[in-house]
């Protein structure tokens, strides 16, 4: 039983989407990221292929994740459509579980990171002494995972490799990386789409703790692009016993991508020079799609329909196929 179970683990393993090398209609061009991969379709369209990739301290990690470039998507999807009424997104169409069809867009050089919380990267630089973030002043006195008063935005440079770079409003503006007229136009879609991410999720128990945003511009348009509110970009905290946590110092129970990271801080990897990626066993790399899994269910309230592993790659490129040349 334990060996069938084994085999049939190590055949998941192996039919997790980690490249991609497709040649759509009208294709001309590709860029592979960290998870996904971005057909430019006669610079009009976007075919982005979520990946079973999975990437932490800016790291892809040897091993790929399957149904996680499945649970992305979908998640995105349902979240670029939840808001859409507050600013127009790239999406037009998802013809496969991994793939999101949209607007070709410029994109701003920027990220739109907003926190409601003092969690993770905030943390780490608030505990080190700094009281000031991206610009923002931070208060004295508060404790890990303690709420703002109200959210704060710190934007980062959007790097093509590497690491992003923290930046301030103000630096934004004054290198004219974006002009201080859009650049307050992203901050107030910001907080908008923040807000309807939190009431979305105080409605299945969770609290939207912190996420980052994408916008690109079309014929003088702001147009939210990429993905919004998935387990890699945001941080979610289950709403019941946040406070008791709080007051106890306690680590909070998240919904997020932390896990896979704590797990090689403690087997020594963050990402340095000479640092090596712990081993990913089959066993380890199908607990963490359960995870994901996990994440798909509580975040959109749903139960998760695993599509066909069998023939992924041909079952991608037959359904963009269709769907480019309809």
């Amino acid at each position: 039983m334990q060996q069938l179970r084994h085999q049939k683990t190590n055949k998941t393993m192996k039919q997790a989407l980690t490249r991609t090398d497709f040649h759509f209609p009208g294709q001309k061009s590709v860029y592979h990221g960290k998870v996904r991969d971005v057909y430019n379709i006669n610079d009009e369209l976007l075919v982005m292929v979520v990946s079973d990739r999975i990437s932490a301290f800016d790291v892809i990690l040897p091993e790929g994740i399957p149904y996680k470039g499945q649970v992305l998507n979908q998640i995105a999807a349902k979240f670029l459509d939840a808001t859409q009424d507050i600013v127009k997104n790239w999406k037009i169409a998802t013809p496969d579980p991994m793939v999101t069809v949209g607007i070709k867009c410029e994109p701003y050089a920027v990220e739109m990171v907003i926190r409601g919380y003092l969690t993770g990267h905030a943390w780490r630089e608030y505990s080190a002494g700094k009281r000031e973030l991206c610009g923002v002043k931070l208060p004295d006195g508060m404790v890990e995972n303690q709420k703002f008063e109200t959210p704060i935005i710190t934007p980062t440079t959007k790097a093509m490799e590497g690491h992003d770079e923290d930046i301030s409003k103000e630096d934004i503006i004054a290198q004219g990386i974006v002009s201080k007229k859009e650049y307050e136009k992203l901050e107030k879609y910001t907080h908008a789409i923040y807000q309807r991410g939190c009431e979305m999720a105080t409605e299945k128990g969770l609290i939207l703790v912190d996420t980052k945003y994408e916008f690109g511009k079309k014929n003088g348009e702001i147009i939210l692009m990429d993905e919004i509110h998935t387990p890699d970009s945001s941080r979610y905290f289950y709403a019941e016993g946040y406070a008791e946590k709080l007051a106890k110092n306690e680590s909070q129970k998240q919904l997020s991508k932390e896990f896979v990271r704590q797990w090689l801080i403690e087997n020594n990897f963050q990402g340095k020079d000479g640092q090596k990626v712990p081993v990913m066993t089959p066993e380890y790399c199908t607990s963490v799609s359960e995870r994901y899994i996990e994440l798909y269910e509580n975040i959109v309230g749903e139960k998760f329909v695993k599509a066909d592993l069998d023939n992924l790659a041909e079952r991608i490129e037959k359904n963009v196929t269709a769907f480019l040349t309809k």
